[in-house]
């Protein structure tokens, strides 16, 4: 609310727009002022350069040259007719053609306006053009006549008769020209006069316009303290405002996460509970509650996201990721929901598409599951589609989009221009019957911003709407080419290798035996990293293979372990890093520990053989592997991939095919038991050993191409933090499912063999 004091202040601000009309005005008047006096010294120039018309003083110069080289041609005209003195004919030409060039130079301009109105003038240059023409036969450039006494003696009359008219011009063109600076010193002292007024009347132009701008200066300075103790207000009251918004999001933050823990335990016992004997009156209480739950839920996800957006804290992890791995794990999530409606669901890359992006995956996939989910909720029938493409920007940069469409009830504008707003929602009727904070999209596009993008929406009533997330496209560099390094420890190049590998899964544990066997290595197993450090200290080996995710000690502690040992030759041994993550920060944990060199998994032969050379030198034996076929995937029942083939017959390069069958049923019979340890995590509420066992289960999917079990268990992985208890469960029952489905999808390809149950179920 304005003090008396704000509305004093405005008071005065209003004199202050006043003077600065009066100003405005004053200064068009100068300028009008100023274009007028120009105007008149423009005139007065011309008027003074007309007078003094530059070249009229050499005219009497002119003329009285003309008439001295007369009289001196009719001297030397008179003594050539003089019998008694003998001809000159080469003086008198010379004088001729001297007073003939001066006769010429009288026909110029200047010569001609000052004999205007003359006739006697003009009848003495037209005596002087008569004699020159009848001089010109015999002194001419082309004599007609003979130079002799008898010509010379003839024109002597008409040459006497040039000497007056001469001599009067002469005079005449004096006394025009002194009439001329007469005039001119007449048209100087207007000039100066008519300057000498405009000069003070610029002054007390400039005078009167000075005092103006010194009382505006004036104004200005008290304006400028009123305005200055105004900003010391509002920066008071802005500080005030930012603590108590610091103040706010502190708390929410808190609050937001001493509720949620909680909540984590409540949903995942409703969950459970769900799987035991109720009535079909229990049943729908406990629909009732995980549906209250799940919406309590969402609302303190969303302000606790919004407060940390708006206190900045919010700070992306960017690396490497599965682009494709993201877009199953979001339609594992969403498919669910769309079913239910029932709708259909379409998610599609284009080919163009990278494999890997850097992005930050948590975000990534918020931001994608906020779309979906809208459109899913307003969307009562026909199909919403999730299409990734890739174009140019508009500084033609790349980037990375992604539409959601559907065919749902659409938008108008006055409902897009609100859409991103706080608080509001775009169908208000619906978002009460679905719930909603209002500030999903607000989030999302917040995110969107914070990665360098943007969300756009296009929509029409009853056509549905298409919301567009683009952002720059950026793709991780590939593994670098390295020169392969000396054998360490004088190890010979092509001897093989002993080899310690630390591993707890023990279906991992026969991938990697199967591994290194073909390769002719000979292979030790540990089942954590303490085990791998005492035997280490047992005994010598040439290398490590070290997986990061065990019991006891993990990989990072155990590398840190290893190299603290005093016996050097121990300490120093190469250690390779075996895990399923492939984001930098993870291979960057890795080297600063110690190890040597990183390989993700799936391990196949020939990048094991890779990693090995680069450590050993290029005498190692490489892996005997063809080409890879191309990549395809046995598909379950909804479409999704199970069995990835390509990672399948990379396998049978490494091993025998009873043997990976061997692999694959022991890996699916201890399903059953991974998946009572995922249940017990939910229920126990431990996020830590939920995601130990989703990585364990998924490194050992990955060696073995169970694409969709490996899948499923990153999804579990990457959301045990911050997913809804109730979906980890349904990622958990999805697991469980996907089992049977991928042994069956294992049996048609031959891996596994048939049972007669699969001919009946055939």
């Amino acid at each position: 609310m304005a003090t008396a004091e704000d509305r004093r202040a405005v008071a005065r601000r209003a004199p202050g727009r006043l003077s600065f009309s009066w100003l405005g005005l004053v200064g068009f008047v100068l300028v009008l002022v100023l274009l007028a006096v120009a105007l008149v010294q423009a005139r007065q120039f011309a008027l003074l350069r007309q007078a003094v018309q530059m070249g009229d003083d050499y005219v009497v110069p002119l003329v009285f040259q003309a008439e001295i080289e007369q009289l001196r041609l009719h001297e030397q005209w008179r003594r050539a007719a003089d019998e008694r003195v003998p001809l000159d004919t080469e003086t008198l030409r010379l004088r001729y053609e001297i007073w003939v060039s001066r006769v010429e130079m009288l026909h110029g301009q200047n010569t001609q306006r000052l004999i205007e109105g003359q006739d006697d003038h003009r009848q003495t240059l037209q005596q002087v053009r008569d004699f020159i023409a009848a001089a010109d036969k015999a002194l001419g450039p082309a004599p007609t006549a003979v130079l002799d006494r008898d010509f010379v003696t003839a024109l002597a009359p008409q040459l006497e008769a040039l000497t007056a008219p001469m001599h009067g011009l002469s005079l005449s063109a004096a006394h025009k020209v002194s009439e001329q600076l007469m005039q001119r010193g007449v048209t100087v002292r207007q000039q100066n006069q008519l300057g000498l007024g405009l000069t003070m009347f610029l002054s007390v132009l400039t005078l009167a316009f000075a005092f103006i701008a010194l009382r505006q200066v004036r104004q200005l300075r008290e304006r400028r303290a009123v305005l200055e103790e105004l900003a010391t207000k509002l920066r008071f009251a802005r500080r005030e405002a930012e603590a108590a918004s610091d103040a706010k999001s502190a708390f929410l933050a808190n609050m937001s996460h001493e509720i949620r823990t909680p909540f984590h335990g409540l949903m995942g016992m409703l969950s459970l509970l769900r799987e035991t004997g109720l009535t079909p009156r229990q049943i729908d209480y406990l629909r009732t509650a995980t549906e209250s739950a799940d919406h309590l839920l969402a609302l303190l996800n969303d302000i606790l996201d919004m407060s940390q957006l708006e206190s900045g804290r919010v700070a992306l992890a960017v690396a490497p990721v599965d682009l494709r791995a993201l877009l199953r794990d979001v339609e594992a999530l969403m498919r669910p929901q769309a079913n239910a409606k029932p709708l259909a669901l379409h998610i599609d890359a284009d080919p163009t598409v990278p494999e890997r992006i850097l992005a930050d995956a948590t975000r990534l996939k918020q931001i994608v599951f906020n779309l979906l989910s809208n459109a899913i909720k307003f969307t009562d029938r026909g199909a919403v589609v999730l299409d990734v493409r890739t174009r140019k920007g508009l500084s033609d940069q790349p980037e990375i989009v992604f539409a959601v469409s559907d065919t749902g009830i659409g938008m108008d504008e006055a409902t897009q221009a609100q859409l991103f707003n706080r608080f509001v929602q775009g169908d208000s009727t619906r978002s009460r019957r679905h719930g909603g904070t209002g500030l999903g999209l607000e989030i999302s596009r917040n995110l969107a911003r914070l990665m360098g993008g943007d969300i756009t929406v296009r929509s029409k009533p009853g056509e549905g709407s298409c919301f567009t997330l683009h952002m720059p496209l950026q793709v991780p560099p590939g593994p670098a080419t390295e020169a392969a390094a000396p054998a360490p420890q004088g190890v010979e190049a092509s001897r093989p290798l002993k080899v310690l590998v630390a591993e707890d899964h023990p279906v991992n544990r026969q991938y990697m035996a199967a591994l290194l066997e073909n390769l002719g290595h000979d292979a030790h197993f540990t089942t954590n990293g303490e085990e791998a450090v005492q035997a280490l200290r047992r005994q010598r080996f040439d290398v490590v293979l070290m997986d990061l995710h065990m019991p006891v000690l993990d990989g990072v502690a155990a590398t840190r372990a290893i190299r603290a040992l005093t016996d050097t030759e121990r300490s120093t041994v190469p250690i390779v890093a075996l895990t399923a993550d492939a984001f930098a920060e993870t291979r960057d944990r890795c080297l600063v520990a110690g190890m040597n060199d990183f390989l993700t998994k799936p391990v196949n032969l020939e990048r094991l053989a890779t990693s090995l050379r680069r450590l050993f030198g290029t005498g190692m034996p490489a892996a005997q592997a063809a080409p890879a076929p191309p990549r395809q995937a046995a598909t379950g029942r909804d479409g999704s991939p199970v069995v990835d083939e390509a990672a399948i017959a990379m396998a049978l390069q490494a091993m025998s095919r009873e043997k990976l069958a061997a692999m694959v049923e022991d890996f699916l019979d201890q399903a059953p038991e991974t998946v009572q340890r995922l249940r017990a995590a939910v229920r126990d509420a431990q996020p830590l050993e939920l995601r130990t066992n989703a990585h364990a289960a998924k490194g050992a999917a990955l060696n073995l191409g169970l694409v969709g079990l490996a899948a499923t268990a990153e999804a579990l992985q990457a959301g045990a933090a911050h997913l809804p208890a109730h979906e980890v469960a349904r990622l958990v029952q999805r697991y469980e499912d996907l089992v049977p489905a991928t042994r069956t999808a294992l049996r048609s390809l031959g891996v596994l063999r048939a049972t007669p149950q699969d001919a009946v179920t055939g």
